[in-house]
């Protein structure tokens, strides 16, 4: 027994060994039949698919050991496009006839062990022929372990997966989208079924599945699959070898597929190219001829076939038809709008010799370049190239181009390393040479284009040359201007999204690094979160956060983390939940910050089951000592089919725009006078002036990622620009260009563009390429007449005419012009080869036409305006859309055998297919056959009244949705919409007019008499009673409310109470029975009806359509002003004869508080009415403002969307922190008051119908311009900039009983020293245009303030009760002011009590001084941010209040006062000051670390001059740093900038006592 279990055993190992290994003898030709099967399509049976098939008989047979020879016999190859599976598979007749020569050519290729090895064959034999016999060769690859006879792969896991991307290198694989749900899944599985032989393993069959399935949806919603099938059954053994060819056989590779014209050829036709220069030129003729008046329908596609005869033409064929066309300029436009489409490097060098050969002009070649570097397949050569053009010497006069090439090189260098991962760093070589070398020089628009391109390129090799000029990282990058900094952190973006674990410590650490400057902070935190940061970096980030100084940095990087919470898209989801963890340990008071801080908002929607998504970012860079934010930078992002891009980003700095804008040039900038500012601050401990802000906007444009255009604005381009604007050639062309419209202009113009070009091709098993494809083609096309007449005539010399001359002439422009577009999109997935196409494939097309035709007219000396619309010749369709589905079989031989087949038939027997819920491949399928839904077709068309014209809308649609239910089956078919516009019945319309008529004319051009029903007339009483008995039958429907709205609910009364205190609500009702007044006088206003029968209209407007019948239609608007009652009045009318309807507008002016208006419409102004009314007050303590609308009626859907928007009140209320309350408020009225307890926040109480709501202490955004008792704060006569200025921001500094409020409105006690100077505010840039000293006097103990600016000192002093002022210490006296500077730039004179001093040009817009106080308001707006002193730096940055003139911020006010003191030399100064700022050392015995130790304060504190006495002290608290006593360092040596290890409290002198002995 047990002999016979061995047997067994061994027999059958030894036939698992001849499974595994096949063997073919030396002196036998084995014979297999083949067959491969490539079917693309839907697998739903009854939809059409697409396909090849090849049949075959194959010979092997043994040339040596281990080398063979195969060869085809009888080939065969069908083509199918049909309904599977009933429809035939068609054999290719001419196709094989062709490729019969080459099909049966032997090869021969080395195989040993079940593995194929090196592919031999004659030259002849081409790459696609060749991959076929490569696909049979594949089935002999047996890499199958011992105990299997099945193989299968994943082929969405390759670890070398060939396959070629085109117009993909942008896109961003989402892995996180895909992990749930995926769009393409790849698989194949090999079956062998063998049998032992004498020479080892026969394979008797062997069958191979291969299946690649997508939907641009999640595959569970259905997809399209790409099936290739393959089958080599074994026949017999034959005797006669297979005898080779005769040629010589060549080296061709292994078994890896070999890319062949596939990469030139576009799926979407195919084109025999027997002679491409003369098919280019026909083409290009088709597309010149037939896009001339309007673009013609097939355009887009003739476009494509363009572009794809170019690829395959030859440097000399395309330099040949450049030479014929190129001076012919409609030709040469089309030429080179398709060359850039191309992407050869043939093309990049063409574009490049013939613009440095002077054959194109600068804007065609900025053009065809941008494209050719975006579309040009980024090889070696191709780099080479660019660079040879970006340093070519002809380049480098121009910058503008230079910066366009070296963004695109670095484009191309981005787009290799997509293509080639372990792309060489050598190529950004000579990048990283010029940002040494221009960092060497200082050179900063070289440095900004260096960066940029690195950025562009994303390479991990760049990291160190950019952290380089990366501040804070020990760098000289600090001394950079602050824009390079930006571009240097804005740099690593790119490569974050390559290796997001370098660039994260370094972006981290730059956001920390307070001694940054914040927009560099701000903009290090883009990029951080760009890096997809983990929970314990964004937890760490949140911590640091808690203790931010700068309240820019904290509300941007709080707003960033808090809009993350928000962010749906798979890719973000982990930093979405570390930023859920990090929000939770900041505090909310961060959220409400207002909107002058900084703020980034992101935001997206993802539809998982479709895998489709949108994201947008915008970020902006605020600065609250100005207008405009500093930085404003806006993204978006697409999400399709588990891939992402940055489609779209814009950026824009406004770094001292503002301030070349706003800045006056009267400041002297003469040296003497800073020099001796200087020397007065050089008592001042350490003080640093702030940079200087070069003025200097600059923005940039990316796309997909890549940056493509960047400018920089300047004085220099200011003045350029202004130079080139005033010089002779605008006044030359303006002369032309009139010229030109008075005899006629005519233009043509056709622009193409290839939108899109995404491929991704992949072989299959069979050897023949699947690839996925979208293209998009669009041109444009339009034709435009104009003629113009002017009269009289104008001057030769344009210039020369006057005021006078212009109001007397008359102008007529007629315009005529046929603007139309078409776009075709393309979407495929299929078999496309230079020799065969068969795909399934989604077409859609979009063709608009807009003709129009106007006439305009211009008599300016008779104020009369009038555009006239002129009938003009339509198309049958003004504007097609369509989408179609087909499955599409043709090959190279027999082009007219075309067979293109809807994927959806319509009205066919079908058989319904359900999927089993949650399963993908198993299918339940019903017997009873089931037809297809009809197609839907439907035609809308509505008539324009009075115009006579009717527009139509044809729609119909065929889709497969009675097979499934989902979203692909919805898309798939047949959908067309067709728009068409005619006239309609009725009189025939000329023209459709718009006149307006200024002045005194304009009761003569209107067209029907204004009157308006007198309610006190019979004739008015009878019409009133008619009416009302009509519009009470048309209210019998409505509901009635039975709720009483006389009078408010009590819960209304409690919000007032608790709104307000009790005299405010005395107050309220004060101002209610003020209003029932206001009512009753704006009641009389409106009795007087028609202005018109005092005062003439000041202007009117027509708006009509002139008939051949010449009946009245259209309306007519008049406007009336009453200067003495302050009434304004609007009156629009119908013009048709028996209609009466009109609109009513009346304005009154009642008061500087009150206003009320009244629109009523209808018939004669009396269907319905709405009453505004406002008013500006005091409601108790504030200002306030109450504004109510009531109306008398409305009309239904009106009244239908309130009732139903009223519903969702109660939620939006508390959603935006609003109280909410029911009350019985009145049913016709809306009031909304508002108070103001400061110009910055606003308490609300809302009243609607039925309900209260109420808010109290919202922040807002600008100041209000309102003054205490109510009235608005607006002088017309003042300068309006500084107004507006000054309520946006409202900072003033100021001083009552010696506590000062800052410019950031931040309060503290001065404890101010006896007669010396302190700096309240001064200019901190190195310009030092003005300073404000503060000084108490010793012997009044009064306030004194010194101004220094231009070339003058000013003293204001109190003496007694009354304020002096004394120039260059000359008292002017008060009867002599107002005082004026010779320069015109300062004025000082009386104000209320006291006196002002204005010097805006200086940068100081009014200082007031006046006995017992002061105030400096209103620093120019330029200067914001750039000052210092006891006033701050205006910058809204309280918490760096107080930042003393070295920079250190102290926590101690007293000490942050002390600071800006200017101490005294020696007691002979004239300043009196007999004081000095030094470290004292701590007098208390220290234990530190364990170790007895001596500290001294790193702060100056204010002490006596040796000699004297303090007579009065004041406690201040400063921070001490200590070393051991047993140390022999000099503790005094840098002292100011060590670190802080305690904090303790000492004295600080403010008053001394001098003895003789002082010095």
């Amino acid at each position: 027994m047990r002999a016979v279990v061995l047997a067994l055993t061994l027999a059958f190992v030894v036939n698992i060994n001849y499974v595994s290994v096949p063997e073919f003898a030396p002196d036998k030709t084995y014979v297999y039949n083949y067959e491969a099967l490539l079917l693309g399509g839907l697998p739903q049976e009854g939809l059409a698919r697409a396909g090849i098939k090849v049949n075959s008989k194959v010979h092997l047979s043994a040339v040596t050991e281990n080398t063979f020879l195969m060869k085809l016999m009888d080939p065969l190859i069908h083509e199918y496009a049909g309904i599977w599976p009933n429809d035939p598979f068609v054999p290719a007749t001419k196709l094989t006839s062709a490729l019969a020569t080459q099909l049966q050519i032997p090869i021969k290729f080395e195989y040993a062990n079940g593995v194929v090895g090196k592919v031999f064959a004659p030259a002849r034999v081409s790459p696609t022929v060749l991959n076929l016999h490569r696909g049979i060769l594949n089935i002999l690859q047996l890499n199958l372990k011992k105990t299997q006879n099945i193989k299968s792969k994943d082929l969405s896991h390759c670890q070398e997966r060939i396959m070629k991307d085109v117009g993909l290198a942008y896109t961003e694989r989402c892995a996180e989208c895909t992990k749930r749900v995926k769009s393409l899944i790849e698989t194949a599985t090999y079956n062998y079924i063998m049998k032992p032989s004498s020479t080892g393993a026969l394979i008797t069959e062997a069958t191979v599945e291969e299946v690649h399935q997508f939907s641009p949806f999640n595959e569970i919603h259905g997809a399209a699959m790409m099936e290739a099938k393959q089958t080599l059954a074994f026949v017999e053994i034959e005797k006669t070898p297979v005898v080779p060819n005769k040629a010589d056989y060549m080296a061709r590779g292994s078994l890896q597929y070999e890319f062949s014209t596939e990469i030139l050829q576009a799926p979407i036709q195919l084109i025999k190219i027997s002679n491409a220069p003369a098919q280019i030129v026909e083409v290009l003729k088709h597309l010149v001829v037939n896009n001339v008046a309007m673009v013609h329908d097939d355009a887009p596609l003739k476009f494509v076939q363009l572009i794809q005869l170019l690829r395959a033409a030859t440097p000399e064929n395309i330099e040949d038809i450049w030479t014929q066309f190129k001076n012919e300029p409609v030709y040469r436009r089309w030429i080179l709008d398709a060359l850039p489409a191309v992407g050869t490097p043939v093309i990049v060098k063409f574009i490049k010799e013939k613009f440095l050969t002077g054959e194109l002009t600068l804007p065609e070649f900025i053009q065809a370049l941008v494209v050719a570097l975006q579309m040009v397949t980024a090889d070696l050569d191709t780099i080479q190239l660019t660079a040879s053009l970006a340093w070519h010497e002809k380049l480098s006069t121009i910058p503008a181009l230079r910066e366009v090439v070296m963004l695109g090189y670095g484009s191309l260098i981005a787009k290799h390393c997509v293509e080639v991962p372990t792309c060489s760093a050598e190529l950004l070589r000579p990048i990283h040479e010029i940002a040494a070398e221009a960092t060497s020089k200082n050179n900063i628009p070289e440095i900004t284009l260096a960066l940029k391109v690195l950025g562009n390129a994303g390479h991990p090799a760049s990291l160190k040359p950019i952290m380089k000029l990366l501040p804070g990282l020990r760098t000289a990058a600090t001394s950079l201007p602050l824009s390079v900094q930006v571009d240097a952190i804005l740099a690593l973006r790119n490569i974050a999204k390559k290796e997001p674990k370098l660039v994260q410590p370094v972006a981290l650490q730059l956001v920390l690094d307070r001694s940054l400057h914040p927009e560099v902070r701000m903009v290090a935190c883009i990029v951080l979160f760009e890096t997809k940061p983990s929970v314990a970096l964004m937890s760490s980030l949140a911590g640091s956060l808690k203790t931010e100084t700068n309240m820019q940095v904290a509300s941007f990087t709080y707003s960033h983390i808090k809009s993350l919470t928000r962010i749906t898209a798979p890719d973000m989801a982990a930093v979405a939940g570390a930023a859920h963890v990090a929000i939770k340990l900041l505090s909310p008071k961060l959220d409400r910050l207002s909107f002058q801080f900084s703020r980034a908002l992101k935001f997206d929607i993802y539809h998982t089951p479709l895998m489709v998504g949108a994201a947008g970012s915008a970020y902006m860079i605020n600065d609250a000592a100005t207008i405009l934010p500093r930085a404003v930078v806006a993204k978006t992002r697409a999400y399709l089919a588990g891939a992402a891009a940055d489609v779209l980003e814009i950026g824009v700095r406004t770094e001292g725009i503002q301030e070349a804008l706003l800045k006056s040039p009267a400041a002297d900038e003469s040296v003497d006078r800073i020099t001796k500012i200087k020397r007065t601050l050089r008592a001042l401990i350490n003080w640093k002036a702030l940079p200087t802000s070069q003025p200097l906007a600059s923005a940039y444009v990316k796309l997909f990622g890549q940056e493509v255009a960047f400018a920089r604005i300047d004085r220099t381009i200011i003045e350029q620009a202004i130079s080139l604007a005033t010089g002779p050639k605008p006044r030359e062309l303006l002369k032309a260009a009139l010229k030109a419209l008075q005899e006629g202009i005519a233009l043509q113009y056709a622009k193409p563009l290839l939108v899109a070009e995404m491929r991704r091709i992949l072989p299959t098993a069979v050897g023949l390429p699947m690839e996925l494809s979208m293209y998009s083609a669009a041109v444009g096309a339009a034709s435009i007449n104009v003629q113009a007449t002017i009269t009289p005539p104008l001057p030769e010399e344009i210039e020369t005419m006057t005021l006078e001359q212009l109001k007397k002439t008359d102008v007529q422009l007629q315009a005529e012009a046929r603007p139309s577009i078409a776009v075709h999109k393309f979407a495929v997935m299929g078999v496309n080869t230079a020799l065969i196409q068969a795909a399934v494939m989604a077409r859609g097309k979009i063709r608009t036409i807009a003709p129009g035709k106007v006439a305009v007219r211009a008599d300016i000396l008779k104020g009369n305006y009038k555009v006239e619309a002129l009938p003009v010749e339509v198309p049958e369709h003004i504007a097609a859309l369509s989408f179609e589905t087909l499955a599409v079989a043709r090959n190279i031989e027999d082009p007219t055998a075309e067979r293109i087949v809807p994927l959806v038939p319509e009205l066919s027997l079908q058989n319904r297919q359900t999927d089993l819920a949650g399963s993908v491949s198993h299918t339940c399928i019903l017997h009873a056959p089931v037809r297809a839904s009809a197609p839907f077709d439907k035609t809308l068309c509505l008539a324009v009244p009075y115009i006579e014209i009717k527009g139509c809308v044809e729609v119909h649609s065929h889709n497969a949705a009675f097979i499934r239910n989902d979203p692909l089956f919805y898309i798939i078919g047949h959908h067309s919409a067709r728009a068409t516009v005619a006239r309609a019945e009725g009189p025939t319309v000329e023209r459709l007019e718009l006149e307006v008529q200024v002045g005194p004319r304009a009761a003569e051009r209107l067209l029907k008499q204004i009157s308006l029903i007198d309610e006190e007339t019979p004739e008015g009483k009878a019409f009133l009673l008619k009416l009302r008995e009509i519009l009470e039958t048309e209210d019998k429907n409505r509901p009635i409310s039975s709720e009483s709205n006389s009078n408010s609910s009590s819960s209304s009364s409690s919000i007032l109470s608790s709104f307000y205190s009790g005299s405010a609500a005395s107050s309220f009702e004060r101002i209610q029975k003020q209003v029932n007044q206001f009512l009753l006088n704006a009641c009389s206003f409106f009795q007087a009806k028609y202005l018109g029968n005092t005062v003439p209209p000041v202007f009117a407007i027509i708006a009509r359509a002139v008939r051949v019948d010449r009946k009245l239609l259209g309306y007519q608007l008049a406007a009336f002003f009453d200067k003495p009652s302050a009434r304004v009045q609007l009156i629009a009318s119908s013009i048709a004869e028996n209609d009466n309807w009109k609109l009513c507008a009346d304005g009154v002016l009642l008061s500087k508080h009150k206003v009320t208006t009244k629109v009523a419409w209808g018939t004669e102004c009396q269907q319905y009415a709405v009453i505004t009314k406002a008013e500006a007050g005091i409601l108790g303590e504030f200002p306030a403002l109450r504004l109510e609308w009531e109306w008398e009626g409305l009309p239904i859907l009106i009244t239908n969307y309130a009732k139903k928007l009223s519903k969702h009140i109660p939620m939006a209320a508390l959603q935006a922190g609003f109280r909410f309350e029911r009350a019985t408020n009145s049913e016709k009225e809306i009031e909304l008051t508002v108070a103001l307890p400061s110009k910055r926040s606003l308490n609300v109480i809302v009243r609607v119908p039925e309900m209260t709501l109420s808010s109290i202490a919202i922040p807002l955004p600008v100041t209000v311009p309102i003054n205490p008792d109510g009235t608005l704060s607006i002088h017309i006569d003042q300068d309006i900039l500084f107004r507006v200025q000054n309520y946006i921001y409202d900072s003033q500094c100021s001083m009552m009983q010696d506590t000062i409020t800052t410019f950031n409105n931040r309060r503290y006690k001065n404890e101010m020293p006896i007669s010396c100077y302190q700096v309240l505010a001064q200019d901190c840039t190195p310009e030092l245009k003005f300073v404000v000293f503060l000084k108490k006097d010793e012997e009044s103990e009064e306030n004194h303030l010194n101004i220094k600016l231009a070339d003058i000192n000013v003293d204001l002093y109190a003496l007694g009760t009354q304020a002096k002022v004394k120039i260059d210490e000359m008292e002017v006296p008060i009867s002599s002011l107002p005082y004026q500077h010779p320069s015109g730039s300062i004025q000082i004179r009386e104000k209320a009590d006291g006196l002002s001093l204005y010097a805006s040009g200086h940068g100081l817009q009014e200082v007031y001084f006046a006995s017992g106080h002061w105030k400096v308001t209103a620093i120019a707006d330029w200067m914001k941010g750039q000052t210092c002193g006891l006033c701050g730096k205006a910058d809204g940055e309280i918490r760096q209040e107080y930042t003393t003139p070295s920079g250190y911020l102290t926590k101690s006010s007293v000490s942050f006062a002390h600071s800006w003191v200017l101490p005294a030399e020696s007691c002979r100064d004239a300043s009196q000051c007999r004081m000095k700022l030094e470290s004292v050392k701590l007098e208390k015995q220290v234990i530190l670390n364990g170790q007895e130790s001596k500290c001294y304060s790193v702060e100056p504190v204010l002490r006596c001059l040796p000699g004297c006495t303090p007579i009065r002290t004041t406690p201040v608290t400063i921070g001490y740093h200590c070393l051991s006593t047993l140390s022999n360092l000099n503790m005094l040596d840098g002292i100011y900038e060590k670190s802080v290890d305690l904090r303790e409290t000492t004295d600080a002198h403010v008053a001394c006592r001098c003895s003789e002995q002082c010095t």
